[in-house]
């Protein structure tokens, strides 16, 4: 045995593709492997006999050239005559009365029959199944001479796998159940080499498990390319259980005629235990030494999971349709036992996890922890629901992290990734291949398990590169080869088997499915969670938001001032606020603010910025001081928190008013005669933000005019752009008749929209509000 490392390999398998130039010949594809017609392959195997037959007359279509051998009668001679003529009577007649008993020929195989031969009766085992053409059908009969134990029985046939079966119920672990069908399989074939091969999901296949001749090389823990196995193979080992070639050998028996005269096709001999077998297989066993093979199907939920193959290399191995039943049986309890034991391993896994879960869900709850921290905590965390090297955990504008994740990780990068993703649930297991933008951001990270959850929340659980080495059973990149055949060019599988060392980097440890449902399980339990969490952050911040507003508006005479506060859509608290506020000199300030945000984060910090600008406006700064104070104040002590405002300070004896804005939109100025016009005034950059140098504006309040100060949730909404939504602010205090006062419950329903997702605020500042009785503002 050889031993080589190299690198994965960048392409096809050695039967997928073909890119060098063989000498003298042209370059062929080896892709059409895949499209070679093995259903449809026009010959049989001649350790028996074919014949296709009309229903219900049972008149010979079509025949093995072979059938000579067994009946005496010619295949030329056989076609168009009665079943009975070919066959015997007695078979034939075997054969009608099976086929009235009922149309599920399968379970009720083999038929027992006698055949007419030349020098006397031959007992055979019949194989009835049926064949689609051109819309109609054939009734196939595959018969092989009878061998082994007659009639099959409850001795010969459970008695042969019933101490098989007890192993199997035994086998303690998935490995040991490997073993131990190797080897009653070997015991109950006589093939020198029995493994258990399993695919991966890449159908890469491995074998598992063997039984083999003392002076053999094991071939156990080999690694074999999903290349070896095309797809269409696949598929036909998904509908034949079990599939033998006594003899590899051996040379195709034709099938006449090879197209049916009515439909003009070949016969599909998908079902066929006698189909012909393609040459590229006949010839990878023959570069193998293999002499015979028999494989059996292990299937789970009806799709291939894995293999028993079976080689012989001391010569042809024929093995007697009892054998063979008995096998196949073996194989579909082995099928059920493995399910079984995976479902159990799986079952165990996502058992472990739910506990996990049970002991998180009341951290997260807990309202005196932040989301991200409660999650990310060590006893207990995440990490003990699927395992992983690394967590990262985005949630409530917070980010956190647990068990070994770099420094310099970029969690803004993950986050988008994650909540650009279609599904809810996305797994990676290779991100240098698959996502290579996102590897490049995240030093030793090779796979992800990662949650988008509501408001851009995430959970990513991480996992470093699983180095292992594979061992081939030949260099999976070793090239196929094309050979010339007279006129033609046919492709020759690969020759060299020697083993093979592969050095796979760059993939994380495979996410188990029980792992991935747990997630997605967690996923619905934390959305529960945020529901509660968002409840009561929203009811804390509504509260607190409702202890700042000002219980009552200043009283001045020859002035009013209204203010209304709507939350947005779905009762979430933003954080919205505004302020009335007699000054020590005389004067009074309204003010209008919005912190970027929602929650009970937002609303603590529109708190301290409310209580900031009240205190810097009652020392008796200007309103320009009044700006540059406060942004300097969030620059020091809120660094994560950004906000609006717009403040305005008015003599109440002329009408003069200083406005100063830091973000904010800009306020209407009413005048007299019922008109209403938005301000140019200089804006600043938002508190936090700000230049360090805001500009301010004045105005002048005239008799029976009034300032209107509102924030942008009443005029942007992703529906309304911002110029149309002041248009329509506008328009509602726009009034023809400037004795009708403005109805401020009036103009937030006439300006909501419902498609806004900000909290709204206005703020109603007039002037000389004599108003005629029964009126309101």
């Amino acid at each position: 045995m050889t031993d080589h490392a190299g690198a994965p390999p960048t392409g096809p398998g050695p039967l997928g593709d073909v890119g060098d130039t063989v000498t003298g010949l042209p370059v062929v594809d080896l892709d059409t492997c895949a499209d070679e017609p093995i259903r449809i392959p026009g010959s049989v195997q001649p350790h028996g006999v074919l014949l296709a037959v009309s229903e219900p007359d049972l008149r010979v279509r079509h025949v093995s050239a072979n059938v000579v051998d067994l009946t005496g009668v010619a295949a030329t001679e056989a076609l168009g005559r009665p079943l009975a003529d070919v066959l015997g009577a007695e078979a034939a007649d075997v054969l009608a009365a099976h086929l009235a008993a009922g149309d599920d020929l399968r379970v009720r195989n083999p038929v027992h029959v006698r055949v007419a031969g030349p020098a006397g009766p031959v007992p055979a085992d019949a194989v009835l199944h049926r064949l689609t053409l051109g819309g109609g059908t054939l009734l196939a009969v595959e018969l092989e001479v009878a061998d082994g134990p007659r009639p099959f029985s409850f001795p010969n046939t459970y008695q042969a796998v019933r101490g098989a079966l007890e192993r199997f119920n035994h086998a303690a672990t998935l490995e040991d159940l490997y073993d131990a069908a190797a080897q009653e399989v070997r015991a109950l074939t006589g093939f020198d080499r029995v493994m258990v091969y399993r695919f991966d999901a890449d159908h890469n296949g491995e074998v598992v498990a063997e039984a083999r001749r003392a002076d053999l090389n094991a071939f156990l823990g080999l690694h074999y390319p999903a290349s070896d196995i095309p797809p269409q193979a696949r598929a036909l080992y998904e509908t034949n259980w079990i599939r033998t070639i006594p003899d590899v050998a051996y040379t195709p028996v034709p099938i006449v005629p090879p197209f049916d005269a009515a439909s003009g096709e070949p016969l599909d001999l998908t079902l066929s235990v006698l189909r012909s077998v393609s040459p590229v297989h006949l010839e990878y066993l023959t570069n193998m030494g293999v002499h015979a093979s028999m494989s059996i199907s292990l299937l789970h939920d009806g799709r291939l999971w894995g293999l028993v193959a079976c080689h012989h290399y001391a010569g042809p191995h024929p093995v007697p349709f009892g054998t063979r039943a008995a096998a196949e049986f073996l194989g579909s309890v082995l099928s059920l036992r493995l399910v079984a034991r995976a479902h159990d391993r799986e079952l165990e896994r996502e058992l472990e996890a739910q506990a996990a879960i049970a002991q998180v869900l009341p951290v997260a709850r807990d309202h005196d922890r932040a989301l991200a921290q409660a999650l990310t905590g060590d006893d207990p965390g995440l990490l003990s629901v699927v395992p992983a090297h690394g967590l990262v955990v985005v949630a409530d504008g917070q980010s956190a992290t647990a068990g070994d994740v770099a420094r310099d990780l970029d969690v803004d990068a993950l986050r988008a990734w994650v909540l650009a993703r279609p599904d809810a649930v996305t797994t990676r297991t290779a991100l240098v291949d698959s996502d290579p933008e996102l590897a490049a951001v995240l030093p030793d990270v090779a796979g992800l398990l990662a949650l988008r959850l509501p408001d851009e929340q995430v959970v990513v659980w991480l996992r470093h590169e699983q180095v292992r080495d594979i061992y081939w059973g030949g260099d999976p990149q070793n090239k196929a080869i094309a050979r010339r055949e007279g006129d033609h060019v046919r492709l020759s599988p690969r020759k060299s088997f020697d083993r093979w060392r592969e050095v796979v980097r760059g993939r994380s440890e495979p996410w188990a499915p029980a792992h991935v449902r747990a997630a997605a399980d967690l996923r619905s339990r934390l959305l529960e969670v945020i529901i509660l969490r968002n409840r009561w952050q929203m009811a804390a911040a509504h509260a607190v938001q409702l202890s700042l507003l000002p219980r009552d508006m200043p009283r001045v005479p020859g002035w009013q001032m209204h203010a209304r506060y709507a939350p947005a859509a779905g009762g979430r608290v933003g954080g919205d606020w505004y302020d009335a506020l007699e000054l020590p000199d005389g004067r009074l300030a309204a003010v209008v603010g919005d912190v970027v945000g929602h929650g009970l984060g937002a609303a603590a910090a529109m708190g301290q910025l409310r209580n900031a600008l009240r205190a810097y406006l009652l020392r008796g700064a200007e309103v320009q001081d009044v700006l540059r104070d406060v942004d300097a104040l969030a620059r020091r002590t809120m660094p994560d928190d950004m906000a609006t405002v717009v403040v305005v300070t008015v003599d109440p004896a002329t009408g003069e008013a200083c406005v100063g804005a830091a973000g904010h939109p800009r306020p209407l100025l009413l005048d007299a005669d019922g008109g209403a016009v938005l301000q140019d005034v200089p804006v600043d950059r938002p508190v936090g933000i700000g230049s360090g140098d805001p500009q301010v504006a004045h105005l002048h309040v005239e008799p029976g005019g009034g300032l209107v100060l509102y924030s942008d949730g009443l005029v942007d909404s992703r529906s309304t752009a911002l110029v149309d939504g002041i248009e329509r602010l506008v328009a509602a205090f726009d009034r023809p008749d400037p004795t009708v006062p403005v109805d401020i419950d009036e103009v937030m329903a006439e300006c909501q929209d419902p498609d806004s997702k900000d909290d709204m605020t206005l703020l109603l500042l007039c002037r000389d509000l004599d108003l005629p009785s029964g009126a309101s503002a």
